[in-house]
């Protein structure tokens, strides 16, 4: 578990009328639904790969509060701890894309006047080509998304890998990574599998940010071509097939969920997982 935040439902689904979304996800008097920004450590035995660093404690207070970040300490930093992984071990840190949310982990926790610094000293950065474009000249709609000064030390690590467009897998990364690219929440977002032995799950970035959004017509108003997002997710499930094992960042119950169509034919997910360790996708 990274950072938690509480954001504005009706922004979290759209064009979702609040009637429905505040039975899945209850408001509290701000109108603003818990969310987590929820990362996922993948170790193959050659490397360990953090998948995402959700949205950390860089904010200064003010602006901490403004963006519903709710613990002042960098929470992620203590989740590895707890399992005795400290930043310094960490290989590789993918990134679906470069909003706040997603990357800001990437920082160090505010200190006042100290510089913004990156985390896991070692580690490469992979990144989609498309996505870090998108991060280096972002649209004057979704600019706030962005940190720039985290874009320039990314920029300047010398540690950062681009995955070309197209491009289904990354040195980085290993062969037991594949990689998709989404661009209905924003352009160039790298939706990676898991390919285990006898199992695969599928981190689902904000394409399917959580349970809720399984359904094919529930997006985000923060989607940038939402019509796109709902075909890119259809495409998703057919690819995958049923019985699948999607990944959820922002869920804040459920950490993972098979993929099943009910009596109606809605998809939706069942066997959740709302926490676990040491699941190994080499075993039945």
């Amino acid at each position: 578990m990274g950072n938690s935040q509480r954001l504005d439902g009706g922004a979290m689904f759209g064009n979702v009328p609040r009637v429905l979304w505040e039975k899945w996800c209850p408001p509290d008097d701000l109108g603003r639904i818990d969310l987590s920004c929820r990362c996922f450590l993948v170790d193959d035995g050659e490397r360990k790969i953090l998948i995402e660093t959700g949205v950390g404690a860089f904010f200064e207070p003010k602006l901490r509060d403004r963006f519903g970040i709710v613990e002042e300490r960098h929470v992620l930093l203590d989740s590895l701890a707890a399992l005795g992984v400290a930043p310094e071990v960490i290989d590789v840190v993918l990134l679906s894309h470069l909003h706040f949310d997603h990357a800001g982990g990437l920082l160090h926790a505010f200190r006042e006047g100290a510089p913004l610094e990156l985390c896991f000293p070692r580690a490469e950065f992979v990144v989609g080509e498309i996505a870090w474009a998108r991060a280096q000249a972002p649209h004057f709609r979704d600019r706030a998304s962005f940190v720039p000064e985290l874009v320039s030390l990314l920029e300047k690590s010398g540690r950062l890998k681009i995955v070309a467009e197209g491009e289904l897998e990354h040195p980085a990364l290993g062969e037991r990574v594949r990689l998709r690219t989404s661009s209905g929440h924003t352009p160039g977002m790298l939706l990676p599998t898991l390919c285990g032995r006898a199992a695969a799950a599928t981190f689902c970035a904000d394409l399917v940010p959580g349970v809720p959004w399984v359904h094919l017509p529930i997006t985000m108003g923060y989607d940038r071509f939402p019509e796109q997002l709902v075909d890119e997710k259809r495409a998703l499930y057919e690819e995958l097939g049923l019985g699948a094992w999607l990944l959820f960042t922002h869920d804040r119950e459920v950490a993972a969920g098979r993929l099943r169509r009910n009596a109606g034919g809605k998809y939706e997910v069942e066997l959740l997982k709302n926490a676990f360790s040491g699941w190994d996708l080499d075993e039945p």
